[in-house]
């Protein structure tokens, strides 16, 4: 209880810090006008503070044991390679294998109709601000997080605590960031980083969805043939197919018969 509750304590204060960023830059440069305290705001917080806590402890057993079989059978030659690396160069190489497969995890959500299901969570906001980032089911987060530590794992990058935690920081501030409700243009820089008019083009409501999957890096949109950026932002967000509105029926939902149905993958 002792642990829980300096946890709750952590993710407080980090939100307090959020919001002092991101709530005036909302208000003054908003993409769209709403409320604060918008529809869904307590079910985001909700998952802010569950997932937070809970996706660390899903996600330990089955990434230590299916990331030992697969480290066990990768090439020496490989491996011994990237621990020669510098530290710097190693540091750079994990964050671009991560990136990677949390493109491939985002991506095979959207293509997947039973990992849909579970994605369709997230995309059912209709208003999407900084706190959008972590509304999802725990186990879409799970799925997501085990593609890009995975490959981590399998190349030795991910051995001691310090290179999973500084790509989840990263990670996820970045994520706070490209979900915020803020109409600044970053010009050239748009090309080489993700940004909040990239991301929204992911969070429309239509076939668009199914583009620009990348959590920080555009050029794997280019690489894979995902990209899109056209001159204006999208007119609406979320779904078309219902999704509760209470949380117990977000968690249930991918279970049911009725779960969302992905929308059709563009050639």
């Amino acid at each position: 209880m002792h642990i829980f509750a300096l946890e709750a304590l952590r993710l407080t204060v980090w939100l307090v810090l959020l919001s002092a960023i991101f709530v005036p830059l909302e208000r003054l440069a908003g993409v769209r006008r709403q409320q604060i305290f918008r529809r869904q705001f307590g079910v985001d917080l909700f998952y802010y503070m569950i997932n937070s806590m809970l996706i660390g402890l899903l996600l330990a057993a089955p990434l230590s044991v299916v990331a030992t079989v697969i480290y066990n059978i990768m090439p020496a030659f490989l491996v011994q390679g990237v621990s020669g690396l510098p530290a710097g160069a190693k540091l750079a190489l994990s964050l671009l294998v991560a990136e990677t497969g949390f493109y491939w995890g985002h991506r095979w959500s959207h293509e997947i109709p039973l990992l849909w299901r579970f994605h369709a969570v997230h995309h059912s906001a209709e208003e999407l601000d900084y706190l959008t980032n972590t509304r999802a089911h725990p186990v879409d987060m799970v799925f997501t997080r085990l593609c890009g530590f995975l490959p981590l794992f399998a190349l030795g990058l991910a051995h001691g605590p310090a290179v999973p935690a500084i790509v989840i920081v990263i990670g996820t501030m970045w994520g706070f960031f490209v979900h915020a409700n803020i109409k600044f243009r970053f010009g050239f820089l748009e090309s080489l980083i993700a940004t909040p008019f990239f991301h929204r083009w992911h969070h429309t409501n239509d076939a668009m969805r199914d583009r620009n999957y990348a959590a920080m890096l555009p050029l794997l949109d280019r690489l894979f043939g995902t990209f899109h950026a056209p001159q204006s932002w999208p007119s609406e967000y979320g779904i078309d197919q219902p999704m509760p509105a209470h949380i117990r029926g977000q968690l249930l939902s991918p279970f049911t018969p009725a779960a969302p149905a992905p929308t059709p993958v563009l050639d």
